[in-house]
This record gives C-alpha cells, structure tokens and sequence, in this order.
C-alpha cells in the first residue's frame, strides 16, 4: 500500500507517491497545467501510479496542496503550500529552517522548526513581476530562449539600475535600456536582481533563519539563484528535484494522517 501528495500549481501538477509506513519515495509524476487543471492532476497521478507499478486502489490516502486542491476532489485531505514546503524540503535538507518557494505566478516562505513543522510563513504580493511568469515574459520581450535566460544573467558584466514593479512597466524599462545601448546580458541581469529584491523584502519580513532553501521552478534558474544569493549575502540550499518539494510535504503529512492512532 501507498500515500500520495499532489501539488497542483499555477503551471504544473505533480504528485509524489511514498511507501505506506515508511517516508520512501515510489514514483513520482508531472503534467503541465493547461486550461483543464482536473486532466493535469489526472495525468500526473498516471505517471506516477505507471512508475511505482501500482494501481488507484493501493493508494490509501492523498493530500492535495496548491492553488488548484479544487482540481483533486479525490483527496481525502489538503494542507497549505507553506505547510507543504515546509515538511518536503525539510525531510530532504533537515538543517533548514526557512523555505521560499517561487512559482510561476507567486512567490511564499515559510520558517519551521526541527521536526520540520511550519511555525510562521509570508506571501508576497499577487504580481507576476515576483514570480517566474515575469521572467517567461521578460525572455520574450528579449527574444532570448527562456533556457538560456538564467545562464546569460551569470555573464553580465554589470546589473543597470531597474523598478520593475510589474510586468508593463518592466518592458518599458527593457525597451528604455535597449534604445540606451545596455547589453541583452546586463539587462537579464537586472531582471534577475529586481525580482530576487521582491522576494528578499518577503522574506525579510517573515526574518530570515539559517539554514536557507529554495524550492519552485525558479530554483532551477541559476541566474535567480545567484541574485537570490547575493542579495540575501549567505548561500542556498537547493534540492535535486525543488519542483517536487511540496508534493513531497503533503505525501509526508499524508502518512502521518492516514497512520493508525498509538493504542
């Protein structure tokens, strides 16, 4: 028998199937989120139900996270995003104390405890230009492949000065530093920076403990890592797979929840 998380956010739906009594890792499956969120869900479950070679009925019990838990009506439970993010990174990385997730469309941190607990957490505003759907529409304004955006931001030789507050204004200013003759290297730079200065400012709030991990799809952007780096002035802590972070958390609650009660 199994337990299941499923994460279901702005772009993707992941789920993390674990064995049933023990916090080992099955499978795991991803769909990307289009305009039917229930088939993403449906998608993912397969995937990962086809790599652990079980059925739906060996799953006893699922929790669902994410801006899109409406999507899985099959849940028996659901848990925040932070709560979430919390007890996945902190099972993978047991020194952390703080966890920022940066999605596509929103950016969070929660702080836990030792046992990975979450015991506080901040939101940032609901703005692209705080989130990876800024840096996706900043890549096309640029007309550079989005792959290549993080990696090109590590060969600036300068970050020109940027507001950035939202993704209008944001392609004005690309347009400004364009006419003014800045590099496409320097201006991704900027970019970068300005975004890791929104999130920085949500964390600050909430206050920043070591140790540090970033989960999310823009973990797996170096050129956000390395702003997020340089403005935090400390290092960061980032799993091998952080887009599964937080359906990693709900299949670990999922298990405490569905374990029978201590006699």
């Amino acid at each position: 028998m199994a337990v299941a998380g499923i994460d279901v956010g702005a772009k993707y739906a992941k789920m993390v199937i674990l064995k049933d009594g023990q916090p080992e890792i099955l499978s795991q499956g991803m769909a990307e989120c289009g305009f039917d969120l229930k088939e993403a869900v449906e998608e993912a479950f397969n995937q990962a139900l086809a790599g652990a070679n079980l059925s739906r009925d060996d799953v006893t019990y699922i929790v669902a996270t994410g801006a899109g838990v409406e999507a899985v009506p099959f849940a028996n439970d659901t848990v925040s995003m932070q709560g979430a993010d919390a007890r996945g990174a902190h099972f993978l990385l047991p020194s952390v104390r703080t966890v920022i997730d940066i999605g596509a469309e929103m950016g969070r941190a929660a702080k836990c405890d030792e046992t990975g607990r979450m015991v506080d957490f901040v939101l940032n505003e609901r703005c692209a230009a705080g989130a990876g759907a800024f840096i996706e529409a900043m890549a096309r304004a640029l007309e550079v492949d989005l792959e290549q955006f993080g990696p090109l931001s590590l060969e600036a030789e300068k970050s020109p000065p940027m507001n950035a507050q939202c993704t209008i204004f944001a392609e004005s200013e690309v347009v400004t530093l364009i006419h003014e003759g800045e590099s496409k290297k320097n201006i991704i730079r900027a970019l970068h920076d300005a975004i890791a200065e929104r999130n920085i400012s949500m964390v600050r709030r909430l206050g920043v403990e070591k140790d540090i991990a970033l989960v999310g799809g823009l973990a797996k952007n170096v050129g956000f890592v390395d702003a997020m780096k340089r403005g935090l002035e400390m290092d960061i802590l980032i799993p091998e797979e952080p887009l599964f972070v937080g359906a990693l958390g709900a299949a670990l609650i999922a298990a405490e929840r569905s374990a029978p009660a201590p006699q």
